[in-house]
């Protein structure tokens, strides 16, 4: 946006040019201004200064207003959603019959108002190998499971949480926590899980990483004894096993972790026991639409979702400026890749 002094000025350069013999078309690209802009500025005789600023223009009609704003931000300062970002509020409120806004526009208004803060510590990724990969077309086709330490109160003292969870679901299908890591304790687990589940002589594939239970001859006996597939990931890559270390991060990371450690194992046996009721029945999971694990590992997703579709229709229709498009997709997450292979693009093969 050219100021009217600098206009005066150019317009006084151009007349200068002219005078000397110049044409205006070219002076007018030698300052950097077409024939046009020169005619427009001096169409009323003198110089007329820039208008824009002073254009009054009309308000978007999807504009919030201030009211709902206020609203937003009370609504994820509420004690029940402050501790959950906007990805799991929206759907918790569709699930009551509430549209208030999209993630998008609470994710603005929250950024605006200063309420926005990032936690990421993921270093950036390597070439590898591709992975091995395995496809869930429903539950109790492909488990992942792993170990991971739970602080004690003493230091250099741990406890060992070991988890299996079903991909397609995400649901965790079996978990116990032990003062030791080994393939016994590793091989009964995966006994108790084929137990709860009641999938006995299913084709089911065991994903895990390369820890010593994992591959204990005492686990590999139990894994032939069910017919149980075995898969690993990749040696010293973490990512091949990606749903369980996910897992794992919700758990350390929620507000009620105990950060100076457990005091006892009968402890660690509880809170986990109480994380897991509320990962597997209360938690919205981002990855399955936002339905709980239980309620995916039943098939109860495809209702839920329906029903969200259907708020987001009638919100769209009492206020249809709201949206320029489609509402947003619920439709149900089909089926799910262990590590999906990617498509590779003729020139990246090249």
């Amino acid at each position: 946006m050219i100021s009217h002094p600098e206009r005066q000025q150019i317009v006084h350069w151009i007349e200068e040019a002219v005078v000397e013999g110049a044409r205006k078309a070219p002076a007018c690209a030698e300052v950097g201004i077409s024939l046009r802009t020169l005619q427009r500025w001096t169409s009323e005789g003198d110089v007329a200064p820039d208008r824009r600023p002073l254009a009054q223009r009309p308000e978007p009609k999807n504009k919030l207003t201030e009211r709902e704003r206020e609203q937003i931000i009370a609504v994820c300062n509420d004690p029940e959603f402050a501790s959950l970002p906007p990805s799991q509020i929206v759907p918790r409120l569709a699930d009551r019959g509430i549209f208030l806004a999209s993630e998008a526009t609470i994710y603005r208004v929250l950024k605006e108002a200063g309420q926005l803060n990032g936690r990421g510590r993921a270093k950036s990724r390597q070439k590898r190998k591709a992975p091995q990969t395995h496809v869930a077309q429903g539950p109790n086709e492909v488990w992942s499971w792993d170990v991971t330490y739970l602080p004690s109160r003493v230091r250099g003292q741990f406890f060992y949480l070991y988890l299996v969870m079903d991909i397609y679901s995400r649901k965790g299908v079996s978990w116990e926590v032990h003062d030791q890591e080994t393939g016994e304790y590793a091989a009964a687990l995966i006994h108790r899980a084929v137990m709860r589940e009641q999938c006995f002589n299913t084709p089911l594939v065991l994903h895990s990483d390369n820890g010593a239970p994992m591959k204990s001859q005492t686990m590999y006996a139990k894994l032939h004894e069910l017919g149980i597939t075995p898969s690993h990931s990749r040696p010293r890559v973490s990512n091949d096993n990606a749903m369980s270390e996910s897992l794992f991060r919700t758990l350390k990371y929620c507000p009620q972790w105990p950060s100076q450690g457990f005091e006892s194992l009968e402890d660690a046996r509880l809170w986990v026991e109480k994380f897991m009721a509320w990962y597997n029945h209360e938690h919205k999971h981002s990855s399955i639409k936002f339905v709980t694990p239980a309620q995916r590992h039943a098939g109860k997703d495809v209702t839920i979702l329906e029903k969200r579709s259907q708020v987001y229709e009638v919100a769209r229709e009492c206020n249809p400026n709201r949206w320029t498009g489609s509402t947003r997709n619920w439709e149900p997450v089909g089926a799910v890749a262990l590590n999906p292979q990617r498509e590779v693009s003729e020139k990246d093969a090249a």
